[in-house]
């Protein structure tokens, strides 16, 4: 009974005590309301390591007593520190994602350069071919004679005859149209109705009729040859001017430009710098829409040509293939037109005699002089040298000297890229053009009462970029160039007297559940992306590295350090990238740390349908150079038909052989097999798109799932890895012209 009364009494006591420390604790929070009030009208708080390491300790104490000091100042002051910690997490991991994100991007762009510098070593092989007086095989002396068919006499004058061949070979007047034809119609002159209609006829997957475009290319190509070599545009009636860059086939990107910034009118005028065509699938309509806006708006839409506006850069990055497969039978005389054209479009644009835009560079070599008065017709393709004869005397080498002179400064404005460090030299990490310092942009420029060079040629991640102390816009039309989420589109207003920047970003889409991912889950989606396209590289290299890792494990054991593995990756490869950060992804690691060197391709095989026997040895050489090989294969195609002779697929190979210079024993009747296996109706042709098809990657660890695609283009436009089925291939085909 005591015990009952004294526990009553303990607990009123209890309850008094605690009323006191709730009247307490209620005077604290109204002075910790107070505090917390000044520090925020004035800005100041306590944030001494002083004070820092007081809180520790209270919060220490507090978890290893287990008693909690509730005061209101500690919990704010926890609270805070919590908020820090959190936002330190979530810096770090932001900066994680945009590590992994940098090393995608170096992925795809290592790549695409290497594949520019392909290009080019192969027309370096090609001209070094033509230099001989003598060719050692049938094969070579046929690359001579296609080659040298390609380099004809500029058409300068309408009233030539080799105009009149031209005109001859490409008339849309002899061609008629069915009445079955749904899509759009144009009648010359166009108007701006004209363009309307097309925008809406291609929203809703209608193609131009042949006819309707050949019109409009002769139609264009007119006008081009009325222009000088640099456009001149003003914005004094307009008071601003849009400079978009590379399109690359993506019309989506230009309905967007179209949506966010209107069409084309007086009040509205554009430039396009250049590389409306290859990789996207809807390269023709762009150039459509593009042309007409010209057609329709002279003074004010304004094109320049880009370094894939060039019939070699066509034959190997989609542009031809595109035009095979959406006009067939015309494909020849659709080409021919648009090769034609694209030699007369404009090098480069000036706006108020203040911006000069151009779609690669400059170097110390241009002189814009020199560009306003050359032919710019010479040049079909920009990678080779123009075609002259051989003049006696020194009238003929000056003759020539002059001719390489003008080629190396069309080059440069084409294909060059501004670099942070001074100077100009040549660009071997694409092959072509040159790196240009800011002492030349700034000497440039003033030698040429210039404010500002303006040029597109790079993707960039925000879609533009400032060099050269501002000097310097790069802009990038192309959303999602690599995959989804690899980099924003961007355009820029010139604006007022000054011409002030006003730059605009997007990313076009048309998928919903694209536009709803979160930018981890888009960074892990590009990065799932280049990894393949990255192990697709490693495995067309597997016979190198093989020989270079033997060359470190010294002792046979199939391991070797981090350092050493990731020195031969980037060694063989040649892919700069921090290979240590993707050594998790790519390779395997024993107990003691070593690196499983044989498992980066162990469990990876590169097969072709064709080739039954797939002798590793073969197909890796095809499958490594398969990018040149359909080059050769489209010089052979002179008819666009895609189908070659089995002697002409032969010498391609035996072509790659000698240009590839790799160390392998391959019997050539292995190349007259595959190419036997292929012809299935027995008349002595084979489709080579079906060949270069036919590659696959085995990989059993199911990495790279086998319906894994790159989002941008389709397989008409990309030279990609895919896995195929094993059905029975296409047997239909149809007849090359003889």
């Amino acid at each position: 009974m005591g015990c009952t009364t004294s526990s009553k009494v303990n607990t009123e006591m209890n309850k008094t005590e605690r009323g006191k420390k709730g009247k307490h604790r209620h005077r604290l929070d109204v002075k910790t309301h107070q505090k917390v009030k000044h520090r925020t009208e004035t800005g100041k708080r306590d944030d001494s390591p002083q004070h820092h390491r007081q809180i520790d300790q209270k919060v220490k104490h507090s978890t290893e007593t287990g008693k909690c000091d509730d005061s209101p100042e500690l919990q704010g002051q926890i609270a805070m520190k919590a908020a820090i910690l959190i936002q330190k997490w979530y810096r770090q991991s932001i900066a994680r994602l945009e590590a992994r994100r940098q090393c995608t991007w170096n992925i795809f762009q290592t790549i695409e350069y290497a594949g520019e510098q392909d290009q080019l070593k192969l027309y370096n092989f090609f001209n070094g071919i033509l230099m001989q007086i003598e060719h050692d095989s049938e094969a070579k002396k046929q690359i001579v004679m296609l080659l040298s068919a390609k380099r004809e006499a500029a058409i300068y004058d309408t009233t030539t005859e080799e105009e009149a061949r031209l005109h001859s070979m490409t008339n849309p007047n002899e061609i008629t149209i069915d009445p079955s034809y749904k899509g759009p119609r144009l009648t010359f002159p166009l108007t701006l109705a004209h363009v309307k209609t097309l925008i809406k006829a291609f929203k809703m997957k209608q193609q131009l009729h042949v006819k309707y475009l050949l019109e409009l290319l002769h139609a264009t190509r007119k006008m081009m040859k009325t222009r000088g070599n640099i456009n001149y545009a003003s914005t004094s009636i307009a008071k601003q001017i849009t400079v978009c860059g590379d399109l690359h086939g993506k019309l989506d990107d230009l309905y967007m430009i179209f949506h966010k910034n209107g069409l084309p009118s007086v009040e509205n005028p554009y430039i396009f710098n250049g590389d409306f065509v290859d990789r996207g699938p809807m390269s023709i309509e762009i150039c459509v829409i593009l042309f007409s806006c010209c057609l329709t708006m002279p003074n004010e839409v304004y094109l320049n040509r880009g370094n894939h506006e060039d019939h070699v850069m066509n034959l190997r990055y989609g542009f031809v293939k595109e035009i095979m497969r959406k006009y067939k039978e015309h494909s020849v005389t659709v080409a021919r037109m648009f090769e034609e054209l694209f030699s007369w479009l404009p090098l480069a644009t000036v706006i108020d005699d203040q911006v000069l835009v151009v779609h690669g560079g400059v170097s110390d070599q241009v002189d814009l002089e020199v560009l306003a008065k050359l032919d710019r017709h010479k040049y079909v393709s920009v990678i080779k040298p123009p075609f002259s004869n051989d003049l006696p005397g020194l009238d003929g080498a000056h003759y020539k000297l002059k001719d390489l002179e003008e080629w190396r400064q069309v080059q440069d404005i084409l294909w060059s890229d501004p670099r942070p460090i001074k100077g100009s030299c040549l660009n071997k990490y694409r092959g072509g053009g040159s790196y240009f310092g800011p002492d030349v942009t700034e000497r440039f420029l003033e030698r040429n009462n210039l404010t500002q060079l303006i040029r597109s040629h790079e993707c960039k991640i925000d879609g533009y970029e400032y060099t050269h102390n501002d000097k310097v816009l790069t802009i990038f039309s192309a959303s999602n160039y690599y995959d989804f989420g690899s980099n924003k589109g961007a355009y820029v207003k010139l604006q007022g007297q000054n011409l002030k920047h006003h730059i605009v970003q997007y990313i076009a889409t048309t998928n919903s559940a694209q536009r709803k991912l979160t930018f981890t889950q888009r960074v892990s989606v590009l990065e799932a992306s280049a990894l393949h396209d990255l192990r697709a590289k490693i495995v067309a290299m597997e016979s190198d590295l093989i020989k270079e890792f033997e060359k470190y494990d010294c002792d046979n054991k199939g391991t070797v350090s981090l350092s050493d593995w990731c020195t031969v990756m980037g060694n063989v490869v040649s892919i700069d990238i921090p290979w240590h950060l993707l050594q998790p992804k790519l390779v395997k690691v024993d107990p003691a740390g070593h690196i499983q060197w044989r498992s980066t391709f162990e469990n990876m095989r590169i097969l072709h349908r064709y080739n039954e026997q797939n002798e590793p040895s073969l197909t890796e050489m095809l499958y490594r150079h398969k990018d040149n090989l359909e080059t050769i294969f489209r010089i052979f195609d002179t008819d666009n038909s895609g189908f070659i002779t089995i002697k002409e697929f032969e010498d391609a190979c035996s072509l790659l052989m000698s240009q590839s210079n790799m160390d392998i024993n391959v019997d050539m009747n292995q190349f007259a097999d595959i190419a036997r296996s292929m012809d299935f109706n027995k008349d002595g042709q084979i489709d080579f798109n079906e060949f270069l098809e036919a590659f696959r990657i085995v990989d059993l660890e199911g990495r790279d799932p086998e319906s894994h695609k790159h989002h941008h283009g389709d397989d008409m436009s990309e030279i990609r890895i895919t896995e195929h089925d094993d059905g029975k291939p296409k047997h239909s085909k149809g007849r090359k012209t003889p």
